[in-house]
């Protein structure tokens, strides 16, 4: 299960800078607006030191890491739902994103330009909301006039229903108000659930900021992280070695990429289990709360057809007790059902029949 994050903001803010510290990935990184119009796309290994202790102890011949998959879209401007800049249509691309991230500019440089010509943090975020939140409104109303003509041909409940559900998404946004701050019934949210509204998606902060800074900006706008972008991408061009020197040199205890994916999973109640063996050791993403079948369908979908039961080990009684056959013996090896939830850490082994 793959899990998509699309990057938002004004242009010049570091989205693109983010992105390139994220995936060492070469882009079109310029001081004007709208260097980025069509959509980068770069998948992210998720660094996990887990993973690393379950190879050795394996002696696994791959080691294979969990992916999380970045989309970095042009810049929004104030209006772009009225046309300005490059309008809002490439909000298409991030449509089926699983969260946004926002990136925010907090850093000063007077080279590079700002669309208002001022740093104001809080102001560019309402701004970028609310072109989320239009560009919503216009899905809605769309849907809406789909909708609406097969009143008159009779009072299908169903129809009524989605009607009623719709119009009031639409008075929110209308004020410019977020999808996710409304609450649902599990019907409601299955009505909604296709048209993947925007603002409806878990929404994170990355405050960018000046190097060895943090940002008052970032206990306003929740959640969020502070990060400097450039900083990340200057890192991101070194080799692994001279990285980490300089991340020490610095007082880092963890890259923008390791703060980014550790608020991804905490704001996706995302939660990672493993499979170990002389093959291969591999990472994988699944939601907190999935159960062993469900589980077992991330690696294949036959696994989750024929699940017939789950054996686990706690990662660390893995690794206290050297590998599966010391758990064995230890005691910490387990038989789990289709109900079991898979938790954090979790080594598996999954049995089932075709």
């Amino acid at each position: 299960m793959s899990f998509q994050v699309g990057i938002v903001g004004l242009p010049n803010v570091g989205k693109s800078t983010l992105f390139k510290a994220l995936t060492r990935k070469s882009v079109v990184i310029e001081n004007y607006p709208f260097a980025t119009i069509d959509p980068n796309v770069g998948v992210v290994e998720v660094p996990d030191e887990r993973l690393a202790k379950l190879t050795t102890i394996c002696s696994s011949a791959k080691t294979i890491p969990t992916t999380i998959e970045f989309v970095d879209i042009a810049g929004l401007v104030k209006n772009a739902h009225q046309g300005e800049g490059l309008g809002n249509q490439f909000l298409a691309n991030i449509r089926e994103v699983d969260a946004i991230v926002q990136v925010v500019r907090a850093f000063r440089d007077p080279n590079i330009i700002h669309v208002s010509g001022k740093i104001e943090p809080l102001s560019d975020a309402e701004v970028v909301n609310l072109e989320l939140a239009m560009a919503d409104l216009s899905t809605i109303q769309k849907r809406l006039s789909n909708l609406k003509p097969k009143l008159k041909t009779g009072q299908d409940k169903t129809v009524v229903k989605q009607i009623s559900v719709l119009e009031k998404v639409a008075e929110h946004l209308n004020k410019g108000q977020a999808v996710r701050s409304l609450e649902f019934s599990e019907e409601d949210k299955s009505i909604l659930k296709e048209l993947q509204l925007l603002t409806a998606k878990p929404l994170l902060y990355v405050i960018n900021v000046d190097e060895n800074a943090s940002s008052n900006e970032a206990d306003t706008l929740s959640p969020s992280i502070s990060v400097s972008c450039k900083l990340e991408a200057e890192l991101a061009d070194l080799s692994p070695e001279e990285a980490k020197i300089l991340q020490q040199e610095l007082g880092l205890k963890e890259t923008g990429l390791d703060k980014l994916i550790h608020a991804a999973y905490e704001l996706l109640h995302l939660i990672t289990f493993f499979t170990s063996g002389p093959e291969e050791s591999r990472a994988w993403t699944i939601v907190k709360g999935t159960k062993a079948p469900q589980a077992a369908g991330v690696i294949h979908t036959d696994f989750e057809h024929g699940f017939i039961r789950a054996e686990v080990i706690a990662y660390q009684d893995f690794v206290n007790c050297n590998g599966e056959a010391g758990a064995r013996e230890q005691g910490k090896f387990r038989l789990e059902g289709k109900e079991y939830l898979t938790q954090d850490g979790d080594v598996c082994h999954f049995r089932f029949s075709v």
